[in-house]
């Protein structure tokens, strides 16, 4: 897939003021600090497309880009949020679990996962989370460029084998990216293209 056009069309924390439009929604959301704007910016070919901060947690709100004019590209808040309160946790928790559970445009979740660390309790609930909603999902591993290959495919067999122990009957589709070098950008946008195929030969959708 070939990105032509990606723009911002709006941020917000209720569920019921997102875009209207029936087209096919793509939601990235990961741990606040495993490199979600910058992966989102590498995607769209795009560096300022998303706010990028050494702080994590910078995304704060559901961020709705506008992909080729017939997807959404939606950013959401991190979960494991570095440094903010306890009440605000509880805001970011209530409208992700809204955004998850009511948007009907949603058709797969990118869950992004810092390949460095070995299995992170935090996302395997939040992975299990969406299995338990029914929503689709994928993985995305980030931050390729940072380990050896054999590393990767080590981590990689660690989460299936968590996965696996805990009745999952198969490992999700799941990609490994770099923001730095580009690696796995053409696979997602392949894949993201498949399922609108998929879903504009379908008119029942929305």
């Amino acid at each position: 897939m070939k990105i032509d056009t990606a723009e911002f069309i709006i941020s917000n924390s209720d569920v019921s003021k997102c875009p209207k439009e029936p087209l096919p929604e793509y939601a990235f959301i990961g741990r606040s600090n495993v490199g979600k704007s910058s992966l989102i910016n590498m995607l769209t070919n795009n560096k300022n497309l998303a706010k990028t901060s050494s702080k994590p947690g910078k995304t704060q709100l559901i961020n709705h880009f506008k992909i080729n004019s017939n997807w959404f590209l939606v950013d959401l808040p991190g979960y494991g949020y570095a440094k903010v309160s306890k009440h605000t946790k509880q805001v970011f928790q209530k409208f992700i679990t809204q955004y998850f559970e009511k948007r009907e445009q949603l058709v797969c979740a990118f869950v992004l996962i810092d390949i460095r660390h070995e299995a992170q309790k935090i996302d395997l609930e939040f992975i299990n989370y969406l299995g338990e909603t029914e929503v689709p999902f994928c993985i995305i591993f980030t931050k390729a460029d940072k380990i050896s290959k054999g590393k990767i495919d080590q981590h990689i067999a660690a989460y299936k084998k968590q996965l696996l122990a805990n009745n999952w009957e198969e490992m999700p589709p799941h990609f490994v990216t770099s923001s730095q070098d580009g690696t796995g950008r053409d696979t997602v946008l392949e894949y993201i293209n498949e399922v609108n195929q998929s879903i504009f030969n379908n008119t029942d959708f929305v």
